[in-house]
């Protein structure tokens, strides 16, 4: 339906949208009072349609992950060409986490991750991360915020162990945690010095300033 405005579209009737789409009016008007509900359209006085505020603000997160993506894949890289384990950028969602960007080990035993699967915040080092740097209290989160990175053997599985620091956007946000996971039998705490680096780098990368102590970063 809103795929249905073309360049120059101000506003469209009911009538257009149904002929534009292939729909009947009545499953057109369905969907068109769900988008009105959601903020994607607008109904006018005169009963026609218009886009809302809902639609120019998804395109500025999309034009926003595109510019995070050309920054991340880099760093991405540089670390599974020198580690050759699994490397990746979470990013909080809700009560979640997300891989946002990753880079899979070229090694046969890896971690698994579905595209889109939630994990948890308070497992794993990138929820570690993402967790302490988005208002979690405790003697666990200040110590990660005193060091600047998290460590994890085997705190989501077992056989899963990471290491993750914090990456900033040029606002002060907490852009995400850029991680570094591998099989619990490959963990090497020494990664952690290539890992906040990288993290450093790209925070530089998007205009920030990495912050290690007590300080607590927004998140998007």
């Amino acid at each position: 339906m809103l795929s249905a405005f073309r360049a120059g579209d101000t506003e469209l009737g009911l009538a257009e949208l149904a002929m534009r789409t292939d729909l009947y009016k009545s499953t057109a008007l369905r969907l068109l009072h769900s988008l009105e509900g959601a903020h994607y359209l607008i109904r006018t006085p005169q009963g026609t349609y218009r886009l809302a505020a809902e639609v120019p603000r998804l395109n500025a997160v999309h034009e926003a992950a595109d510019g995070l993506q050309a920054a991340v894949m880099p760093i991405l890289r540089s670390l599974v060409a020198v580690t050759h384990e699994t490397a990746a950028l979470h990013v909080r969602q809700g009560n979640h986490r997300v891989r946002l960007f990753w880079i899979d080990s070229p090694q046969p035993l890896r971690e698994h991750v579905m595209l889109g699967e939630e994990l948890p915040l308070d497992r794993g080092a990138g929820g570690l991360i993402l967790g302490a740097y988005s208002g979690a209290r405790g003697a666990g989160p200040d110590k990660i915020r005193k060091q600047g990175y998290a460590t994890s053997i085997g705190g989501r599985l077992p056989e899963l162990s990471g290491i993750s620091a914090p990456v900033f956007n040029s606002r002060g946000e907490l852009a995400g945690a850029l991680t570094l996971t591998m099989p619990t039998q490959r963990w090497k705490l020494s990664w952690r010095q290539i890992v906040v680096a990288k993290a450093k780098e790209l925070t530089e990368d998007l205009g920030g300033t990495v912050v290690v102590g007590e300080r607590v970063k927004k998140h998007r």
